[in-house]
Formats: structure tokens, sequence, C-alpha cells
């Protein structure tokens, strides 16, 4: 019995304009064992026809012709219970053979809402797919069960040879307590000793005058060594004034500037790819209004439209969301679009952004006060750099569960120890240490 025997059959609508693109994810949606309630061009869809279909799932392939159409549709797009796939349209219209059937396969998985994503034949094998949690507690043996073994140790305890290399004095007996131990060690003193002569009592001192306290300059430590009697002097009572507190020099201290320069350097790092648009969506839309480092985005998108991934998720971000450019500073509590050479550097007084072939480098980021999570699709290049971050202190995590279409780098970095979610955790885990409340403080 497959999986599309047990759920009801989700109704979906596609939205592309008509060509290669279009044909190719109404074919994938063929395969995926769904419903096709509307299939139309965005550009000349009416909300109301949209609405009226009532979809439960809305495919959209995205491109920057649509950027209009989809504002228009907006309140269509925003009805509760509605879920957004996107995909870009040039990716998906270039899409064959072994990957389209891969990424079809996803779809159908995120539609069912099911994890099965291998090709047919292979169900059985066993899930790869790392579960965060505890392991199961080992069961307490029974008293019953150790009840033997605790008799036949109680009668063999009398064949059990004593210790015979140590015999402890006549005169000292074994002690049960520490206060007893201590006394066992005291030398025992002969009854016949002479009495110990008194020590003569010293000559009494004659009262010294009350010291007066307001003084405090005249005080000086006690020689013990001498032999001389101490002479306290009688201080004279004196009405001393009270410094007064000048404030006519004071002035803030420049708390960004007093803070280690590893701390100016900290970074919230997003890496993305396939599936990463819906995730990337998810994560930033549950973040808070203000965060104490910056958020840096770095997705590879086929055509470099960058742009247009700016627009889209500043309509869900709560923080500013801008393209990062050469020369500019990564300013805290906004969202940077990294292209693919664009890299950043540290310097005393933060991150800045540059122009590098090699695109962004881990290993630029302050391990100490960064973190890096590794959506769908993140490329597993990155996933030893960001172990190497973690040792070093910083916080990484992955996705896992519905919705990963490409989970081989998450995977791997929440195989080795790191934290493990869905988008929206990992937004609550991230606004728990590094959000700010409304007077700025860190939370």
């Amino acid at each position: 019995m497959s999986v599309s025997d047990l759920d009801p059959v989700p109704a979906v609508a596609l939205l592309a304009r008509p060509g290669a693109a279009r044909e190719r994810l109404r074919e994938a949606l063929a395969h995926a064992d769904v419903q096709i309630v509307l299939e139309d061009d965005p550009m000349t869809l009416e909300p109301q026809a949209l609405h009226d279909a009532r979809p439960q799932f809305v495919v959209i392939a995205l491109e920057a012709a649509i950027e209009d159409a989809l504002e228009r549709l907006e309140p269509a797009l925003s009805a509760p219970g509605l879920t957004l796939v996107f995909d870009e349209a040039e990716l998906a219209a270039r899409r064959d053979g072994w990957e389209a059937q891969r990424w079809g396969r996803h779809l159908a998985a995120k539609l069912h809402g099911h994890q099965q994503v291998l090709p047919p034949g292979a169900e059985d094998e066993p899930a790869l797919q790392l579960e965060p949690g505890l392991p199961s507690t080992p069961p307490v043996p029974k008293e019953t069960a150790l009840q033997t073994h605790l008799e036949q140790a109680r009668s063999w305890a009398d064949d059990v040879p004593a210790d015979g290399l140590y015999s402890p004095p006549a005169h000292l007996h074994e002690p049960v307590a520490l206060e007893q131990a201590l006394a066992a060690l005291q030398p025992v003193l002969p009854e016949t000793a002479a009495p110990v002569q008194a020590a003569p009592e010293p000559p009494p001192v004659p009262a010294a005058a009350p010291s007066v306290f307001t003084d405090h300059t005249a005080w000086s430590l006690v020689d013990e060594a001498s032999d001389a009697p101490a002479v306290v002097s009688a201080a004279t009572p004196t009405e001393s004034a009270e410094p007064a507190f000048d404030t006519g020099h004071l002035s803030l201290v420049d708390l960004d500037a007093a803070a280690p320069a590893g701390s100016r350097s900290g970074a919230l790092l997003v890496l993305a790819g396939i599936g990463g648009p819906d995730a990337l969506r998810r994560l930033l839309a549950a973040l808070p209004s203000g965060l104490a480092v910056p958020v840096l985005v770095h997705m590879r998108l086929d055509g470099g439209r960058y742009g247009n991934l700016v627009k889209q998720m500043a309509r869900v971000s709560p923080l500013p969301v801008q393209l990062a450019e050469a020369g500019q500073r990564a300013t805290a509590g906004e969202v940077h679009v990294l292209a693919d050479d664009i890299g950043v550097h540290a310097a005393a007084d933060g991150l800045y952004f540059q122009s590098e072939a090699q695109g962004i480098s881990i290993a630029a980021l302050s391990a100490e006060h960064s973190a890096l999570v590794l959506l769908s699709g993140a490329d597993l290049a990155h996933v030893g750099p960001a172990l190497d971050l973690a040792a070093a202190g910083a916080w990484v995590a992955g996705q896992v569960g519905e919705g990963c279409y490409d989970p081989a780098a998450a995977t791997a970095v929440v195989a080795a120890g790191m934290v493990a979610g869905e988008p929206q955790e990992l937004a609550q885990v991230i606004a728990a240490r590094w959000g700010l409340d409304d007077d700025g403080d860190a939370a």
C-alpha cells in the first residue's frame, strides 16, 4: 500500500508562465499523485479565481517577470492553511533525467507529508535521517534476579582471607568517627608528669582614650614581633570636610568600541541551495525584529537573480533585507544576501564585504560570536569548515524534517553532533541567543 492510499489526494495549484518550466512542473505533479485544481499564468490570474479553486498547495515557478503579479496575488497566497512551494523557472526548465526524477520525489514527499524520497524498490532501506534525543534508558535489573548471587556471596564471606600485613597498635582502637580518629593520633602523656607552671600574667595595659574612626590616616599594622608595649595615641576629633564629587568631566563609554574585535566580527551565516527559498523563507519569517548580529545569506541561484531573492525575502522577514555590496559594512539586525563573488573580511569595527572569486569563506568569521545554519541544498564543501568553526566555539545547526529536499550537508553536521531542527525551530533558538528586546538589549 502506497502513501497515497492512506492520505487524501492533495489539491495543488500550478502558477507558471507558459513554457518549458511549466511543462516540467506539470510532469512532476502528474507523477506525484496529486490533484491539479488550477493551472494558470500568474500574469493574468485573478486572486478570486485562485481562492475559488481552494488548493492546499501552490507551486510557483519564480522569475523576474512575475514579481508584480505575485504582489497582486498576495491576499490569496496568504490564506491560512495554504502552503507555497517555490522553484526557479530557469532551473526547472533545464532539469531533466535523474535530477528531474529526484526533485519530483522530494516534491511528492512534501505534498503528501512523508519522508519517502528513495527511488522505487528501495523503500525497505533503513532511513539515514537522524532524530535528536537521548538514547533509551537500559532496563533496571530486578532485585529478585540478584538475590541468588547475594546469598552465595554472603555464604562465601567467611572463607575470604583477611589482611594480615597490618595490625593496629595495642594502645589504639579502631576509630568509628573523625573525632575518635583524631584523638587516637594524639600522644599519651604519663600520669606523673610535672604540672606546667603558669605563665606570669602580663602587666595591665593602661586604658587608651577612645579612638576616633573618622581619621583613618593614623592606622598602622601591629608589629607582633615587637616586645615593647604598643602605645595608643588619642586622636583629636576633627571634623574633616567630605570630598566633593566632580561630575563635570563624566562621559558615556562607547560600548561598541570597548567590545573585543571578535564580538563585532560575529554574524549569523545561512547556507542553502536546492529547496532553499522555501526553507529560508520559513527561517527569516520566524526571526525576531531585532538581532545582535547581522544575518548573511548565501544561496547559489542559476542566473544570479539575487535581486529577486531580496524582494521575496523582504516580504516575510521582520528584519530589513538588502543585497550585499563590496566595501559595505555588515549591519547588526539586517539580512544581507551575498552573491557568488562576495566574501567578508573582519576589521576592528566589524565585518566588511569584499569582492571574492571563491565567495564567502566560513573561516573569516569569529567563531566565538558567530552562528552557522545549513539549510536544504547547502554545499557539501562547507561541512568541513563548518565543523572546524564549531570546534572553535561557534553555534552550528542543520535543517531536518519535511521540506529538506537536499539534506546531504545538513545531515552531515547533525550527524557530527550539531543542533538539528526545522527552520522555524532553529529561528527560535537563534532568537533566544541573539535576539534583542524592545529596549535594544540582548535577550
